[in-house]
């Protein structure tokens, strides 16, 4: 034994049982997410309870979603005993004022597995889900109560229904929306022209022809969202029999989906699942962000990510090479590199803070008195917005990216250096033709990392950019296409958002995973990308590494 360990073989076994505690633990972790996620979108089973309250039996209809033990104190012994509780999700959210319940067992007076039968869930843009048998239809003044008849119409008019808000939605946020900035650009230029004394009868003739015409147009585009806004009114609307034999009508303008989920297939429920998940990653958000989808969050995501790339890459890049190509070796240089290291140490909120003095104050302050003054005291890039919450990241992951680039730098050999200034070329050639092409493979390297990082903060971009809802998207088809001056939503602040300031807490737990799991596969995407770049480069440059 003690020679065993005189060898230093228990090291071994160490390190390789840690690194395998460590795979477990993260692929766990992934594990545990993409179920928890995953089970948000697949269609459950409902369930009719008759529940016991105050001594009174009540029928409750909904979603078995969890279950756990607690001690509560008995009224009649005074005693502490374990009480099995059961969250049933009952929606109804405009009736009950919450949609989850948690119910005791001893409280179920029948059995907890039976279905309801025909029972039917309906998705609305508010209030959440209803829950409830159904009893008849509205259409075109025309009352209908056979089942099959009320259901057949009532899935074709709500996929018209769902395609006239795709209409709404498209007028009202792109086609009004162009107009609005056309708009306000006009107003801008009226007010810089006004700064600059040119403001001339002739120009304002052509301000005001090019104002009509975009108010010709924006009250054209008024007219058909009026005529949408009527034609939802007029789909007509349906009753559904809840709780106790209360009855609620929901008008069909206010429907998202509808579906039997007792009724379904297995197919039914894997084409139910797949909808709801594309509904999921291209519908914005609703219901104070538990509902709906996370498209504004992803694209925000992605586009603050790519931006801080482009940023952090010539930053860390040069800089690295200054200090293994040029700088002479010295104290001032240690110094250098060891508040390189410290930096990367520092916690990323200090960041936000010097983000928002110096980057949104001072240096957007500055951008708009120079360049915006005719807009002031509107402030354009004197507020947090992407390009400042970009730079923001851009330095958060800066030292991870000198320092990848330096070692990289370091590991070419010295004899290639040589070979390049032998031939007659000049130094800075030598660097950009010989060293730095082979020493791409270790900045990829210093970008992965940076991605993996800035994709997840939070902290720091809560004070430079990213909001809770974004009512346009940073990338819009309107030039200059990438606005930097603009708000955005980001996945990680909206899954702080959605998990810790929710007022819906058990609604907003699955939305949590299901965002998690999107922010996971973002950056494993995004990484993957990086990796194959590396590993080509790498390929390409091996035989001249050898």
């Amino acid at each position: 034994m003690k020679a065993w360990m005189n060898k230093g073989e228990h090291w071994i076994w160490l390190s390789s049982a840690m690194v395998s505690i460590s795979v477990v633990l993260v692929f766990g972790l992934i594990a545990m997410i993409t179920y928890k996620g995953a089970v948000h979108f697949w269609p459950h089973s409902v369930y009719e309870f008759q529940v016991n309250e105050n001594g009174k039996v009540n029928k409750v209809i909904g979603e078995i979603r969890d279950s756990k033990t607690r001690e509560l104190m008995n009224p009649e012994t005074g005693a502490e005993e374990e009480v099995k509780q059961y969250l049933i999700k009952v929606g109804n959210r405009d009736v009950y004022g919450i949609d989850f319940r948690w119910i005791n067992a001893d409280q179920f007076v029948s059995p907890m597995d039976k279905l309801a039968d025909d029972v039917i869930v309906i998705e609305r843009y508010e209030y959440g889900n209803v829950f409830g048998h159904l009893v008849e239809g509205q259409f075109d003044g025309q009352t209908i109560t056979e089942e099959t008849e009320v259901l057949a119409e009532l899935s074709k008019r709500v996929e018209e229904s769902a395609r006239t808000h795709d209409e709404i939605r498209y007028i009202e946020k792109i086609l009004i929306g162009e107009i609005n900035y056309e708009i306000q650009e006009l107003r801008y230029e009226e007010k810089k022209l006004r700064a600059e004394n040119l403001f001339t009868d002739a120009e304002a003739a052509r301000l005001d022809a090019e104002r009509a015409e975009l108010q010709k147009a924006f009250e054209a585009h008024q007219k058909d969202t009026a005529v949408l806004y009527k034609k939802l009114a007029n789909f007509g609307q349906v009753t559904v029999e809840i709780s106790n034999g209360q009855r609620m009508t929901v008008p069909l303008k206010k429907i998202v989906h509808i579906w039997r989920p007792n009724n379904m297939s297995t197919m039914d429920k894997l084409g139910f699942f797949m909808n709801s998940l594309g509904n999921f990653l291209v519908d914005d958000p609703r219901e104070a962000n538990t509902e709906g989808g996370i498209f504004p969050a992803m694209i925000g995501t992605i586009t603050m990510v790519l931006l801080m790339t482009i940023l952090v890459t010539p930053m860390g890049v040069i800089a690295a090479i200054y200090m293994r190509e040029y700088a002479k070796d010295g104290p001032i240089l240690r110094l250098v590199r060891i508040s390189i290291n410290n930096l990367a140490g520092v916690p990323s909120i200090v960041f936000g803070i010097f983000g928002l003095g110096f980057f949104v104050y001072i240096l957007g302050g500055s951008i708009d008195e120079l360049f915006y003054g005719y807009a002031l005291p509107s402030p354009t890039f004197g507020t947090p917005g992407l390009l400042w919450a970009s730079l923001t990241m851009a330095l958060l992951t800066l030292p991870v990216v000198i320092v990848s680039t330096e070692e990289g730098l370091a590991r070419i050999p010295r004899s290639l250096r040589e070979g390049g200034l032998a031939l007659g070329a000049t130094k800075a050639e030598t660097i950009m033709k010989i060293v730095l092409p082979m020493a791409t493979p270790a900045i990829m390297t210093g970008l992965i990392l940076a991605i993996a990082r800035a994709a997840g903060e939070v902290a720091p971009l809560m004070l430079v950019g990213v909001v809770k809802l974004a009512p346009e998207l940073p990338v819009d088809a309107i030039a200059p296409f990438v606005h930097l001056d603009r708000k955005f939503m980001h996945l990680g602040f909206h899954i702080y958002d959605v998990g810790f300031q929710s007022p819906n807490v058990e609604a907003s737990q699955p939305l949590v995973y299901a965002t998690s799991l999107l922010l996971v596969i973002i950056i494993v995407s995004l990484n993957l990308g990086a990796i194959s770049i590396r590993n080509r480069l790498r390929e390409k440059y091996k035989s001249l590494d050898n």
